[in-house]
């Protein structure tokens, strides 16, 4: 029989198991799975083929994937009526193009929005669909019609699979500070608002935060988005305790503010998974990313912030009854997500969350966690509180950024 003792086998076997324990307790007490959710098939691919064929004019279309100035610099050349053509031709495609004007996307998007609710509404009443299937149909559409409500700029749609989306408050084209919302675990079309519980969905969540910013500082022009355009992890399972999702969220994330119209600053405000997604994405952000902020973060794959390799400030904030802090912190044959970013060696800014209560409140109006969220989101560093109600986090700072 071989002796393990106290090898480092050991150790990580025992680490393994404290992992999957305390995950299990996690399923049945504090982390909510949902029903995975499937989507009506792969509208946006069906678009994108017929897109590869497409011309306007003598000119053949870009491809997609292309770089945002040169989507830019393709759509500059075309007349009013010829983008128009593109958005209704192809409104799944036109708005989800990063680089292109903002306004366009919206368009596009409303247009796409509008023929998915029609698709779902067919699909409520196919009487091939499980009843299951048919409810899943008509939540979908309630959504979409929500999402058609006026004012509203959907900057991305996908109704693909369990489906993507996000949503800009405020003037994306001329905002001096632009702050991101990146959502965590449970994130899809249906859940991109919720009528309960407001301010623990994407779009509650940006809503709140915009607020936030222009009681801060009223004498700047912000835009916030509720940025839900990866795949996040469907309830509690192996995807949440890998970083694969976050991988391909984070060249997502890394493009997408990249492409952000103007010189803008940009903050990214990550909650749960979302810190997980920013930790990857961290050494492929664009220099006008400013600060990272964390919050209920289960790690960001690094053992400090150091290993983020970025020039953002970096940001961590916990409420005391959080339960992700009885995750453990580690990594084991690829599970987990490293370093707790509130610990003393991380070396992150560890700010206050004081009347946050659990995982979800970190958004609720009231807060200091959302006071926080939008000092910095302004750039009023001074005004930032620590958690230690020292002045450690704010330790080097200018007044104004």
């Amino acid at each position: 029989m071989t002796s393990f003792g106290s090898s480092p086998l050991l150790s990580a076997w025992r680490a393994l198991l404290a992992l999957a324990v305390v995950f299990v307790m996690l399923a049945t007490t504090g982390w909510t799975a949902v029903q995975r959710q499937r989507g009506p098939g792969e509208p946006l691919k069906v678009t994108l083929d017929a897109w590869e064929r497409g011309r306007i004019g003598a000119r053949e279309l870009p491809s997609p994937d292309a770089p945002p100035k040169v989507l830019a610099a393709f759509f500059a050349r075309l007349s009013a009526a010829q983008q128009d053509r593109l958005a209704t031709g192809y409104p799944l495609v036109v708005g989800n193009l990063n680089g292109i004007p903002a306004t366009l996307r919206y368009r596009a998007n409303r247009l796409a929005l509008m023929r998915a609710a029609k698709a779902e509404e067919r699909r409520t009443h196919d009487v091939r669909l499980s009843s299951d299937g048919r409810a899943q149909a008509l939540s979908r559409m309630q959504s979409y019609e929500a999402m058609l409500g006026d004012g509203r700029q959907i900057l991305a749609f996908d109704p693909s699979g369990r489906g993507r989306a996000a949503e800009v408050f405020g003037d994306l084209d001329h905002a001096q500070r632009v702050s991101v919302v990146i959502p965590g675990v449970d994130t899809n079309m249906i859940t991109f608002e919720k009528e309960r519980n407001w301010y623990t969905a994407p779009v509650g969540m940006a809503e709140s935060l915009y607020a936030a910013e222009q009681a801060a500082g009223p004498g700047t022009r912000t835009a916030v988005i509720a940025w839900a355009d990866y795949t996040a992890p469907a309830g509690l399972g192996m995807d949440a305790l890998i970083g694969k999702l976050a991988e391909a969220g984070a060249v997502r994330l890394g493009a997408f503010t990249a492409s952000l119209p103007g010189d803008s600053r940009v903050s990214l405000f990550c909650h749960s998974y979302g810190s997980v997604v920013c930790g990857v994405a961290a050494h492929q952000l664009p220099a006008r990313v400013s600060d990272v902020v964390v919050a209920g973060s289960p790690g960001m794959r690094a053992r400090n912030a150091g290993q983020l390799h970025t020039d953002a400030r970096v940001w961590a904030m916990r409420d005391r009854d959080d339960w992700i802090q009885d995750v453990p912190y580690l990594v084991v044959g690829g599970l987990g997500h490293g370093a707790d970013p509130m610990g003393r060696g991380f070396g992150a800014r560890v700010v206050s969350a004081a009347g946050a209560i659990g995982h979800t409140g970190y958004f609720k109006p009231g807060t200091e966690s959302l006071r926080n969220f939008a000092a910095i989101g302004v750039g009023a560093y001074t005004s930032v509180s620590c958690a230690d109600n020292g002045t450690a986090c704010r330790t080097g700072l200018p007044a104004a950024g």
